[in-house]
C-alpha cells in the first residue's frame, strides 16, 4: 500500500535516494530471500577465506541473529565482479597509502607553554590540532526543567576540572591508518596475548588492530573524515601509540572533561542558542510541522542535515573553546564507565571525577543519526558492546572492530607537562 501511495501521489525527483541507500534503510526491504534467490551457492569457486568464514557464520545464526545478506555486502549493486572482503593492505585511498610527496616528521611538537599547539606524528606525514582548555568549574548534568532531560543526567554537581589540551576535531582516518600501518598484527595472536603486550607497551611496542572485514569507512571517505567502527580498546592503544611516539600523556577524556569541554563556558543545552524543543523532531507538534534547522546545522552533523553519513571538520563551525563536531558526526568515548547513577554517588562538588567499574564504557555527543534531543550537552549514552559485535563472524570476536555501529569514534586529550604553566 506505501508503494502504491508512492507510485500515485509522490514525485520521484524529490526522494533522497543517497539516504535511502544506507544500510538503515536498504535491510528494510532487501530480504535474504531475493539474495538467496540466485545465490544458490554461498562458497563458490576463488572465494576468499574470509568470505568462507563470513558465511559459515551466516549458516548458522541466521535465523537466532536475523542477519541479512545486505549486513555484509553493502556494495551489492552488482557492478563490481571482483568483490572481496579487501585487508586495508595497498588499497588506494583506504588506509595507510604510500604518500611519498608529503613530509615525513622526524620529531614531535615541543610544547612549553600552554597554548594551542599541532601535533607531530614522527615516522608519519600526519599532524593535528591541540587546543588548550583552560580548566575551570561548571555545572555537570541537567535539572528536570531542560527538555528532553534524563534522569541520569542528575542530580547536577559542581565539577572542577584541570587545564588540559584536547584535539580540535576527532581523530581522522589520516591519523587512524598511521597507527593501523604502524602497529597492525595479522590476527593469529589471542587477544590474551595482545592485552599483555599493550600493558607493557615500553618493552614489546603496541600491537595494533588486526585487518577488518570490508570497508570501515562505509565507502564515504578517509582523510579528514573521523574513523569510526573502532572498539573502545582500540582508542585507548591508539592513545598508547601515540603518547609512545610523541613523548607526551594521550589518553581519552574523561567524562568531565567532555562535557566541560562541550559547553565551551556555556549552562544551556547547546553551546549555541535555541531550544531542543525548536530543533528536535520528537513530539506530537513536530509530525505536523517540521523542526528548524537553522543555527544547529552551523554546529553539529545530525540527523538533520547528514544524509546519513559522516561529515568532514570543515562542514561546521568550532564551540566557544575552538573545538569541532563535539556535538554530533560521531558519539565519541570517554575514559569512565557507564554507571546511570554514577552521578548521585559524588558529592555535590568534585573534583576531576572518573568511574572506574562497570560494563560498558561511556559514549557522549551523539552522532550523524541523532535527533537533535540527543545532542545536549548533558546528553549520556554508553556502548552497547555485544549487539555492536552481532554480525562479527570471528570466533572469538574481533577486539578491534565493531561489525554492527558506525557513528562511534573518538577525540584524544593529552596532560599538560609538569613543567608547562597551565594556570
Amino acid at each position: 500500500m506505501k508503494d502504491v501511495w508512492g507510485y500515485l501521489f509522490k514525485d520521484s525527483a524529490s526522494y533522497d535516494w543517497e539516504t535511502k541507500s544506507q544500510l538503515e534503510h536498504a535491510v528494510k526491504y532487501i530480504p535474504n530471500a531475493s539474495c538467496i534467490e540466485c545465490h544458490h551457492n554461498l562458497f563458490p569457486e576463488g572465494i576468499t577465506q574470509d568470505g568462507i568464514v563470513a558465511h559459515i557464520y551466516y549458516e548458522d545464526n541466521v535465523k537466532k541473529l536475523d542477519l541479512q545478506c545486505i549486513s555484509c555486502h553493502l556494495d551489492v549493486g552488482h557492478y563490481n565482479p571482483n568483490y572481496s572482503h579487501a585487508k586495508m593492505v595497498g588499497i588506494p585511498g583506504m588506509g595507510h597509502t604510500t604518500d611519498t610527496d608529503r613530509e615525513v616528521f622526524t620529531e614531535a611538537t615541543p610544547v612549553t607553554t600552554f597554548t594551542d599547539y599541532v601535533e607531530q606524528i614522527p615516522g608519519t606525514p600526519v599532524s593535528f590540532k591541540m587546543v588548550a582548555v583552560p580548566g575551570g568549574v561548571f555545572r555537570m548534568g541537567s535539572t528536570s526543567k531542560e527538555p528532553f532531560h534524563q534522569p541520569y543526567e542528575a542530580p547536577v554537581r559542581n565539577v572542577t576540572v584541570s587545564p588540559f589540551f584536547m584535539a580540535e576535531v576527532e581523530v581522522t582516518w589520516d591519523q587512524y591508518w598511521a597507527f593501523y600501518g604502524n602497529t597492525m598484527s595479522e590476527g593469529r595472536t589471542s587477544p590474551d596475548e595482545v592485552y599483555a603486550r599493550n600493558a607493557n607497551p615500553e618493552v614489546d611496542g603496541v600491537s595494533g588492530p588486526t585487518p577488518p572485514f570490508g570497508f570501515p569507512d562505509q565507502g564515504w571517505g578517509g582523510g579528514d573524515r573521523p574513523a569510526i567502527t573502532m572498539t573502545h580498546y582500540a582508542a585507548e592503544t591508539f592513545c598508547q601509540w601515540l603518547s609512545l611516539k610523541t613523548g607526551k600523556k594521550y589518553r581519552l577524556p574523561t567524562e568531565a572533561e567532555w562535557e566541560y569541554a562541550a559547553r565551551g563556558g556555556t549552562e544551556t543545552p547547546y553551546f549555541f542558542e535555541g531550544s531542543p524543543k525548536k530543533y528536535s523532531k520528537e513530539g506530537f507538534w513536530r509530525k505536523l510541522v517540521g523542526p528548524s534547522t537553522e543555527v544547529i546545522s552551523d554546529y553539529a552533523i545530525y540527523a538533520g542535515n547528514s544524509r546519513n553519513r559522516t561529515q568532514e571538520p570543515s562542514a561546521v563551525e568550532a564551540n566557544p573553546f575552538g573545538l569541532k563536531n563535539m556535538l554530533g558526526n560521531v558519539m565519541e568515548y570517554c575514559a569512565d564507565k557507564y554507571d546511570p547513577e554514577a552521578y548521585s554517588k559524588t558529592p555535590e562538588d568534585v573534583t576531576n571525577p572518573i568511574v572506574t567499574t562497570g560494563t560498558e564504557w561511556v559514549v557522549r555527543g551523539g552522532n550523524y543519526t541523532s535527533d537533535a534531543s540527543e545532542l545536549r550537552s548533558a546528553a549520556r549514552g554508553s556502548t552497547q558492546h555485544d549487539a555492536w559485535l552481532k554480525t562479527d563472524p570471528q570466533q572469538p570476536k574481533s577486539i578491534w572492530w565493531y561489525s554492527d555501529i558506525r557513528g562511534i569514534g573518538f577525540r584524544v586529550v593529552c596532560e599538560p607537562d609538569s613543567s608547562v604553566n597551565a594556570n
